[in-house]
């Protein structure tokens, strides 16, 4: 007994972008079931009728099971209603490999010889549109695979591919040695300019990268220069280094005196003298070593008594070591007459009232810091107004 109706559904498997169905001139109201993700193309007579998206469907052929072996008889029992059924899977499918079939001579931008390097990578591919893909690309193929789709666009991928790379590197004068950091720039161009051609054959190029750029490894000439090259980037890298390493020091040592120097401070305010007044100490006693040390004995001022007049060393130690060198024969007089910040340290002007440095207002040591009385000898308290003297 004859077939009433046949089932067509997808039997290949997902690698595979067109696959015809076997059975072929079936009867009218066979079942067709296509799948998500699918499309299915329905021939009659040699042309594409209709196409039908995922789910069952009811095919009309006008091959009647029942009159077939009559409707037949003057074709020889071959049916006059020749029909059959593409299946197009429509999922995205990746890692497609493709790579360079010869390699790509350009001359070198940086050092001027000439090279010949290769390309290889991955793309994903999916159907854009079921129709055209099938006319103009499969025909009467029963099966469009991966590889067959690859070895169809080679030519295509091959002059794009290599004449962009070779036009890119020569117009950015790229160097070979640093082309590996251009790669998703160079995939991302090469992908817009071949979708185009992929979509004019209904196939959509989803993604393409390049991976691996060929270098001329092992050419005598090439790993010359790639030794040059690398040479020259260590002395760079050494170089910056060392400057880096020298302005790290030189702010550190920076740091340094300026953290002494706030510490010394700190160390005069809470021991209740100046600068102006350390550096008093310091001439006293290097008046005490100078050959002028034995009349200051016969006068009976040592050091330790100097250290203790009136608070006010820096204002007596000058007078003192006047008074001293006027009294020796052929000596000349010596008089300490620089000043120096309380604030910052520094060195002030003869007569400043602000400092040079930091611009702290300056008071004189022989002045009343409150009322602004002028001291005429050495004391503790101000006699006008009564404050407390400083130093």
């Amino acid at each position: 007994m004859a077939q009433i109706a046949d089932i067509i559904k997808y039997e290949g498997d997902n690698s595979t972008f067109i696959w015809k169905h076997p059975c072929e001139d079936f009867n009218t109201t066979t079942q067709l079931i296509v799948h998500e993700s699918q499309e299915a193309i329905f021939f009659l007579n040699g042309q594409a009728l209709d196409l039908f998206g995922p789910g069952r469907h009811t095919l009309e052929t006008q091959n009647i099971p029942l009159l077939r072996r009559l409707i037949n008889i003057p074709t020889d029992g071959k049916t006059a209603f020749h029909c059959e059924v593409y299946f197009i899977n429509k999922t995205e499918q990746m890692a497609i490999r493709w790579g360079t079939d010869s390699k790509v001579q350009y001359i070198e931008p940086t050092y001027k010889f000439p090279l010949s390097i290769g390309a290889s990578g991955e793309m994903s591919l999916s159907v854009d549109d079921s129709r055209k893909l099938l006319i103009k690309l499969v025909g009467t193929e029963r099966v469009l695979d991966r590889q067959q789709l690859t070895v169809y666009f080679r030519s295509i991928l091959m002059t794009k591919v290599k004449t962009y790379i070779a036009q890119t590197m020569r117009v950015n004068a790229i160097n070979i040695f640093e082309i590996d950091e251009q790669l998703e720039s160079f995939s991302a161009d090469i992908c817009t300019r071949l979708t185009p051609d992929f979509l004019d054959y209904g196939v959509q190029l989803k993604r393409f990268y390049i991976t691996t750029i060929v270098k001329p490894d092992g050419d005598p000439q090439y790993e010359k220069f790639k030794e040059l090259h690398f040479r020259q980037y260590a002395d760079i890298t050494e170089a910056k280094l060392q400057q880096q390493t020298g302005v790290i020091h030189a702010q550190t040592e920076a740091q340094k005196v300026v953290i002494d120097s706030q510490a010394q401070a700190t160390k005069r305010m809470q021991e209740g003298y100046t600068y102006q007044q350390e550096r008093g100490f310091d001439v006293a006693q290097d008046a005490a070593k100078n050959e002028a040390a034995g009349q200051f004995s016969n006068m009976g001022i040592g050091l330790g008594m100097m250290a203790g007049v009136g608070g006010t060393v820096g204002g007596m130690v000058g007078g003192v070591v006047s008074d001293a060198f006027a009294g020796m024969g052929n000596a000349q007089p010596q008089t300490v007459t620089a000043k120096f910040c309380d604030q910052c340290g520094a060195e002030l002007t003869p007569d400043a009232t602000f400092c040079d440095e930091c611009g702290a207002p300056q008071v004189p040591s022989d002045t009343c810091i409150k009322c602004g009385f002028k001291f005429i000898k050495p004391g503790k308290f101000c006699p006008k107004c009564g404050a407390k003297r400083e130093g």
